[in-house]
């Protein structure tokens, strides 16, 4: 067999053999890389290299040193869950580098970083003025995590109280103009119920992009065509502003009405449905 074709046929088979040890051992691996995961990488990065360039290597030699180095931090891994110490030892700790607002110079000098690193970081996380910061932590993974001072956070809707309706996750059921079953069962939504939704907008299946639905059953459409402009979902909008309009009527009805027992009957409906706006209205905005 030449070489080139050796070579070739090799790199295939090392190229699917790492991926598939790769998958095994887990996403975590790839998000967050430890020391070891680090050094373990570039390991059987080289021994792959190694096995396919150089033919007086057989290949069960390559195949039996990259089971080693699988098996190591595998189970290295697996001990780590069992054993908080092999844990801190193998993935280090979380270091402290603010504190109750005050740097800790003595832990900044200890990982190697500088001034100007510790302002980088806070940069990323939109953090311009480190007096801003009540606790700050620089994580084994070299992320790092910030807790700004309370009165520097930012407003959620539960600290206006402000009741909100529960989200799911849209589900996207269109993906390159081909409808997708599965996420549309999640939703308890069909083929039929698609369709008619892009009958009401004009488009077929194959003009769209992309398409997702949420848990309000409320579509949202992006076509191949970027001159198109498909109109954004507005039963939820329609239906509030509906029930706005029916109670505002109601208010005025009981204005405009002399007979005491209808001016009553009005009124309380009137106040009825402003009770019922005020439940339904986070669900339709």
């Amino acid at each position: 067999m030449p070489d080139w074709l050796n070579i070739f046929f090799r790199s295939i088979f090392l190229v699917f053999t790492l991926f598939l040890l790769t998958k095994f051992l887990g996403k975590k691996h790839i998000s967050q890389l430890s020391i070891f995961d680090y050094i373990n990488g570039f390991v059987l990065g080289g021994i792959g290299a190694i096995i396919t360039v150089h033919r007086d290597v057989p290949v069960l030699h390559g195949l039996i040193a990259i089971l080693v180095w699988f098996i190591i931090p595998f189970s290295i891994d697996y001990l780590a869950l069992k054993s908080k110490r092999i844990r801190d030892f193998v993935q280090g700790k979380s270091t402290v580098i603010i504190q109750d607002g005050k740097i800790m110079e003595e832990n900044l000098k200890k990982e190697f970083f500088s001034t100007d690193d510790l302002l980088v970081h806070l940069r990323e996380k939109d953090i311009f003025h480190v007096a801003d910061v009540e606790f700050a932590l620089l994580e084994p993974t070299g992320k790092f995590s910030v807790l700004p001072k309370t009165e520097k956070q930012p407003l959620t809707a539960k600290s206006l109280n402000i009741k909100l309706a529960p989200k799911k996750e849209p589900q996207t059921v269109i993906m390159d103009g081909k409808m997708l079953l599965e996420p549309l069962a999640n939703l308890n939504l069909n083929p039929a119920w698609l369709e008619t939704e892009l009958a009401k907008l004009n488009v077929t299946i194959e003009n769209v992009f992309l398409a997702q639905a949420d848990s309000d059953s409320q579509l949202t459409v992006d076509l191949y065509d970027d001159k198109l402009a498909v109109p954004n979902p507005t039963e939820k909008p329609l239906l509030l502003a509906t029930l706005k309009k029916t109670q505002a009527d109601l208010e005025l009805y009981a204005l405009e009405t002399e007979n005491e027992q209808s001016k009553k009957l009005y009124q309380d409906n009137a106040k009825r449905l402003e009770e019922a706006i005020t439940l339904v209205e986070p669900y339709l905005q």
